[in-house]
């Protein structure tokens, strides 16, 4: 059963507050595009069963949260995760995202430094849109609006994950499908909009005071190891996993070495649950 709080603008946002308070920062899980919360599941109960307190929230137009329309910028994606650690009375976290909840992540960072205690970046990129990029992304917007989910979901699946899980994985396949296509065509489009007007993260990245795990699917057509590998060497002392058998969603695809991935890095920095 999720909990809600109303945003500032009030925009009602819904999220899970799982497991234990600690006196270690608790991790916050961001999904991507068009998903929900329900994508983290995996990593929620793994890190739950190691005694980490996991907060994940459906960002503003996506899962149970409120729909938005028109567009929404990065900016206002991580105010919002910094308003519910204000509304939990929490001063600092992990922050972790995959592919566009990678990209939020890197905005809190980047907006909010002072409350980052760690960051896993999976399967995403820290570059600014590039010009051919921002037509693609409104256009797209503008298709979802007029067409509705199914269509576009069904052109990505084989994207989003690996071709051989699509077969190979059918209750994924399923899952991840499902959640695009109940994803609210207006808080598609509004978030394709503001991804199209992202800075650039990397100088921010470069400086990073914090522990940063890199993670991507070996088989990430979107984000491809070779973008990984770059993002990681930007950032000192990173730590790069590639998950074999996954394309871009390996929290999905192979969740148990995903979720490895992340508790054993949180022990080897020292935030341990």
């Amino acid at each position: 059963m999720s909990t809600r709080f109303t945003a500032e603008d009030g925009t009602v946002l819904a999220y899970d507050d799982l497991g234990k308070a600690g006196d270690q920062p608790p991790v916050v899980l961001v999904h991507g595009h068009p998903f929900n919360r329900s994508m983290w599941q995996p990593q929620a109960t793994a890190l739950v069963a190691a005694g980490y307190r996991v907060i994940v929230p459906d960002l503003r137009g996506y899962g149970e949260s409120g729909v938005v329309a028109g567009r929404t910028l990065f900016a206002q994606f991580a105010d919002d995760i910094a308003a519910l650690l204000d509304r939990l009375g929490l001063a600092r976290a992990v922050v972790g995202g995959v592919s566009m909840g990678g990209q939020i992540a890197m905005e809190f960072h980047r907006s909010h430094p002072g409350r980052v205690a760690a960051l896993v970046l999976a399967d995403t990129s820290p570059v600014a849109e590039t010009e051919e990029g921002k037509a693609f992304r409104n256009r797209l917007a503008d298709r979802l609006l007029a067409e509705g989910m199914d269509g576009y979901a069904n052109e990505v699946i084989d994207k989003m994950l690996a071709p051989y899980n699509v077969t190979g994985l059918p209750d994924v396949a399923a899952h991840v499908t499902g959640m695009m296509r109940m994803t609210d065509p207006q808080g598609a489009a509004a978030a394709l909009r503001g991804r199209a007007e992202r800075p650039d993260y990397r100088d921010s990245l470069a400086g990073a005071g914090v522990p940063v795990l890199v993670v991507v699917g070996a088989d990430d057509v979107y984000t491809p190891v070779s973008e990984a590998r770059a993002l990681h060497g930007l950032i000192p002392d990173a730590e790069l996993v590639v998950v074999e058998g996954a394309g871009h969603l390996p929290g999905l695809e192979r969740p148990e070495p995903f979720s490895d991935a992340v508790v054993t890095f949180l022990a080897r920095v020292g935030v341990g649950a």
